[in-house]
Formats: structure tokens, sequence, C-alpha cells
């Protein structure tokens, strides 16, 4: 299972650069690696190891801004086409 949490807080205020830093050191820590900017992605062995960290990312969402958290399985993950670079 592959988690996504994409993201869009508001940097308005030091109060809010303050909870967006916060927010994405926690996924850090947690074993998320930023994927692009504002969406970050933690591979899971399993749905029940994927829920413990998405309740883990419910618990450090800061009060502002927008949060999606999302599942994907390995087959789903691997037809993702991604495009770098395209001239």
């Amino acid at each position: 299972m592959w988690v996504f949490v994409m993201f869009d807080l508001p940097t308005t205020s030091k109060k809010e650069m303050k909870a967006a830093s916060q927010f994405r050191d926690g996924l850090l820590k947690d074993g998320f690696t930023m994927f692009q900017y504002s969406l970050y992605i933690r591979h899971c062995p399993s749905r029940e190891n994927a829920q413990v960290h998405i309740n883990r990312v419910k618990r450090i969402i800061p009060p502002d801004g927008h949060v999606c958290i999302c599942e994907l399985t390995d087959k789903q993950f691997g037809m993702m086409e991604i495009f770098r670079n395209i001239k």
C-alpha cells in the first residue's frame, strides 16, 4: 500500500508558516518522502500498517488549510505515468 498526503496550507502569517513547517516535519519524521511539493508518499507493507500512519497524519493536521489522504495499492502506484523535464 502507498499512502499519499496532499495538502494546501496557508502561509500568510508566521503562525501559519510554523504550523505548515511542523506538519511537513511530522510527515518526514513518520517516514514520508516528498514526491512533489505539498505531496508526500509513504510505502506501507499492509493496509493495517497504512491505517497506523494515516492516523498519525490525522493527529498532526493543522487547524487551517486543506489536507487529503489517499491510499493506493502497489499495482495502482505502478500504473502511474510520471513525466519530468519534458521539453
